[in-house]
């Protein structure tokens, strides 16, 4: 049995967006192609389609971007770019819900500068004109226990859960989402 990274993110994503419109939230795939499609694209998608169409300031949109690690390591991190933003509050909510839904797997945290994400430059976090966060679920390099839990779909139920409950949580917030 493989692993295809591409497969699992857009695997819990439809897990996501299915939870997320039953709670009565408005969720859109930037990605329901069955080919790549260039980051580039993603961010036109987001930028010029999505949050137009929620409100032109944007408030009311976040970026999710779902993924799989690899590099020889284990757990659950969350990105968001440098400096002190809305992004943070999210993966800060998405660290929260880790704990509470996560509880076997660690957190790979970085608190240098006062809060656990870990910031990098990625493409879709600069260029998002929303407050966006890049998650790492798990390593698919390592079979055990990472890569077998989100080859289930169990795992990949309990990943797209963890991801609900923060977009809840950040929503009640920054949104007026009551439920």
């Amino acid at each position: 049995m493989r692993l295809y990274e591409w497969e699992f993110n857009r695997s819990v994503v439809a897990r996501i967006v299915k939870r997320l419109t039953k709670e009565g939230m408005v969720a859109v795939t930037l990605v329901p192609d069955r080919h790549d499609v260039s980051l580039g694209e993603r961010i036109r998608r987001c930028n010029k389609e999505i949050i137009p169409t929620a409100n032109r300031q944007g408030d009311q949109c976040i970026l999710v971007s779902v993924h799989a690690n690899a590099g020889g390591g284990t757990g659950f991190e969350v990105y968001t770019s440098p400096g002190k933003t809305r992004s943070d509050d999210l993966a800060e909510m998405m660290l929260a819900s880790a704990e509470v839904i996560l509880p076997l797997f660690a957190k790979r945290k970085d608190f240098s500068d006062g809060d656990g994400d870990k910031e990098a430059r990625f493409y879709m976090l600069t260029q998002s004109m929303c407050p966006a966060i890049l998650t790492e679920n798990l390593f698919m390099d390592r079979f055990k226990p990472d890569c077998e839990f989100i080859m289930s779909d169990v795992g990949r139920d309990v990943i797209a859960e963890m991801h609900v409950e923060a977009i809840k949580s950040y929503a009640r917030k920054y949104a007026g989402y009551e439920g």
